[in-house]
């Protein structure tokens, strides 16, 4: 543990300000140099890392558990079977004891140097505004992949409404307490400003460059963001539409 982290720990007599969350399958190359760039990025915030093996094959968990030994920021997680993107940043978001979750995925393709930026983001709206979004440019993927999400997006865009160009970006840093209060469901995390919108709060952007993965390839493939995700789709139109009111709460007694 760097002695600024320490120093910066212990003035604020424990109290973190963001959870990293960070959803991995097979991506023992890539995850050193990822949770490297991490802490730099956060220098002098008070942060901790957690990492959820979903399930990886290539020996995730053995480098995890020797980075951890000198990280103490690091938490590992594993999932024993592969649950999917959604399901891995949720296992985070249970675990994460930040005031805020920051997420990012876990193959390099998204930068941390980001991270800062969308908390200064979300730090700068207010407390209506529970989410600070990525929203990518120059993406490095297929091109298949790239079609598949930009007609993804102009779709959901034209039926949620949620004014946001690209709801498939890895990063994006949200208040804890209101993640914990969304629905959950597989491919949620593609969601994300659509239902912090549902719960009555604002989100902000961030537009953040991609860049190429340094080693292996996507686990998370195109099937699940395009046939299953219409159905998906049609699941957060029905939530938004059945919320017809936000109620404004105060306590009687003090």
């Amino acid at each position: 543990m760097s002695s600024s982290y320490s120093e910066a720990l212990a003035a604020s007599s424990g109290h973190l300000e963001v959870s990293v969350v960070v959803p991995a399958k097979d991506e023992a190359e890539n995850l050193p140099i990822l949770l490297d760039e991490i802490r730099d990025a956060l220098e002098g915030r008070t942060f901790e890392v957690l990492v959820i093996d979903d399930g990886s094959s290539d020996g995730t968990d053995e480098v995890l558990k020797a980075y951890a030994a000198d990280n103490p920021w690091l938490r590992p997680f594993r999932h024993r079977t592969a649950c999917g993107q959604s399901c891995a940043v949720r296992t985070g978001v249970q675990n994460a004891r930040g005031d805020v979750v920051a997420t990012i995925d876990g193959d390099g393709e998204n930068n941390p140097a980001y991270i800062p930026q969308l908390l200064d983001a979300l730090s700068a709206g207010g407390p209506s505004v529970a989410l600070a979004a990525g929203q990518r440019l120059g993406r490095k993927a297929s091109l298949a992949k790239r079609y598949a999400s930009k007609f993804a997006n102009k779709v959901r865009g034209a039926i949620l409404k949620d004014n946001t160009r690209d709801s498939g970006c890895g990063l994006k840093a949200l208040r804890r307490e209101i993640f914990l209060q969304l629905p959950y469901f597989d491919s949620w995390h593609r969601f994300l400003p659509a239902l912090v919108i549902r719960e009555g709060f604002g989100v902000v952007h961030v537009d953040v460059l991609d860049r190429q993965r340094r080693h292996g390839t996507s686990k998370y493939g195109i099937f699940d963001r395009a046939l299953i995700g219409i159905l998906d789709l049609v699941g957060v139109w029905w939530l938004r539409r059945r919320r017809k009111k936000i109620p404004t709460v105060s306590a009687l007694t003090e």
